[in-house]
């Protein structure tokens, strides 16, 4: 007699035993390197063939732009790069060059199970929440770095997210200030604080000076909302599509990708309520620079677009009304009231509610002729933009001068 087991199950049952076997392989590993770790007291890890150099850690594919000019400058000066990635499609792939390798390390506790043992010199991310949740500070890195994904405050990280970084990679002084505050209240030895600037938009700014700009016959406006419960589209729902269509404006939509997965009954809705035409166009490419280019004005509620296209593009912005309760940031523990971000954001923009919804119209032309919000624009990039042009290479400098510290007999160029 023959036991049957329909395909769901054994496709269940096969996925659990691979699972296991997957965890008592790496569970092994971990405990002989343990095991010899103790046995030397640690003198082992240090200066060793096997140790990587320099390792980038990517969150998400979409960090790619954020390492990609450091990556090239790197290159340029012929320091050899290892990028591990949680996405399988990440452009960093499609670099090709013999200073560069990269790998797909799996996603959630698999990847960090990977980087809590990982052997490597010095380590650069944007994760924040290094040491505080799943990622573990290894016994064998030497140096980590925090490199901003946005050029906003350290402070708007969920509590304890730079504590257990060794530097951090900023672009304005008012972000230093903030970790030094920090360090005092909570005791922490104090962190390599360097302003290098901010290379991806850097390279964007380069893209959009040399971009050929056409005449447009009428006004696009760009609706750009992120996902979640504080998101236009949860917070709105469809009224602000609808006051733009009777405006009569080109309008242009790209939700955030995630929104399409986590949020597929609302976006489908909106979408179907409001199909593509010769007025309105859903974006969802995966390049945002020639959407943003071709747009006049902005509305979108708090994400880093916002910054991306006021500070690129000059260009001007409506943003939601944004609830943020700091009792679980870091903003929590300095002495101020309010937050860097939303001090510029009501200089450099006017905030969209459910009270002057209905002149949104009237929002936009204000937008576009009032001079003072291009004034306040230009306060934003002092504040938030150090060294305009050069983060590629200032942050190139400093990780090799770091790495050159830390093996004086490996020095690098």
């Amino acid at each position: 007699m023959f036991l049957y087991i329909d395909p769901g199950t054994g496709s269940m049952l096969f996925t659990i035993i691979i699972s296991v076997i997957g965890f008592f392989t790496y569970f092994f590993k971990v405990l002989w390197v343990k095991l010899k770790f103790s046995a030397t007291k640690g003198k082992t890890v240090i200066e060793n063939d096997n140790k990587i150099p320099f390792l980038i850690f990517a969150e998400s594919k979409r960090y790619w732009q954020v390492f990609r000019p450091v990556v090239n400058e790197l290159i340029k000066r012929d320091f050899d790069i290892v990028y591990w990635t949680t996405s399988q499609d990440d452009p960093a792939f499609d670099e090709k060059n013999e200073h560069f390798k990269v790998e797909y390390i799996g996603e959630g506790n698999k990847a960090f199970a990977r980087l809590n043992m990982v052997n490597a010199s010095i380590i650069l991310s944007t994760t924040p929440g290094l040491n505080v949740y799943q990622w573990k500070r290894s016994k064998f890195a030497d140096f980590y770095i925090h490199i901003m994904h946005m050029p906003i405050e350290i402070a708007g990280y969920r509590m304890f997210g730079i504590d257990f970084y060794d530097a951090i990679l900023v672009s304005g002084q008012y972000m230093i200030d903030d970790v030094r505050v920090l360090e005092a209240k909570r005791n922490l030895p104090a962190k390599e604080l360097i302003l290098t600037g901010i290379p991806y938009m850097d390279e964007m700014r380069e893209r959009y000076l040399n971009a050929k700009n056409t005449d447009r016959e009428e006004l696009s406006v760009l609706l750009a909302p992120s996902w979640g419960p504080n998101s236009i589209f949860n917070v709105f729902g469809d009224k602000v599509l609808k006051e733009l269509v009777n405006s009569g404006y080109k309008i242009i939509v790209r939700p955030h990708p995630q929104s399409f997965e986590s949020e597929a009954d609302l976006i489908n809705g909106i979408m179907s309520k409001y199909p593509e035409s010769d007025k309105i166009h859903w974006d969802r490419s995966s390049d945002n620079f020639e959407t943003l280019n071709a747009s006049d004005v902005l509305i979108s509620d708090f994400s880093g677009v916002i910054f991306d296209y006021a500070l690129v593009f000059d260009k001007p912005v409506i943003y939601t009304d944004t609830e943020f309760k700091t009792d679980v940031y870091d903003h929590y523990w300095l002495d101020k009231e309010r937050l860097w971000t939303f001090d510029i954001l009501e200089k450099m923009g006017i905030k969209l509610t459910n009270d002057n919804l209905p002149r949104l119209n009237s929002l936009i032309e204000e937008c576009l002729n009032d001079k003072s919000f291009a004034e306040a624009r230009n306060q934003a990039r002092k504040e938030t933009w150090v060294n305009m042009g050069e983060g590629a290479s200032r942050n190139a400098d400093y990780i090799i001068k770091k790495y050159n510290e830390l093996h004086p007999k490996r020095r690098s160029k």
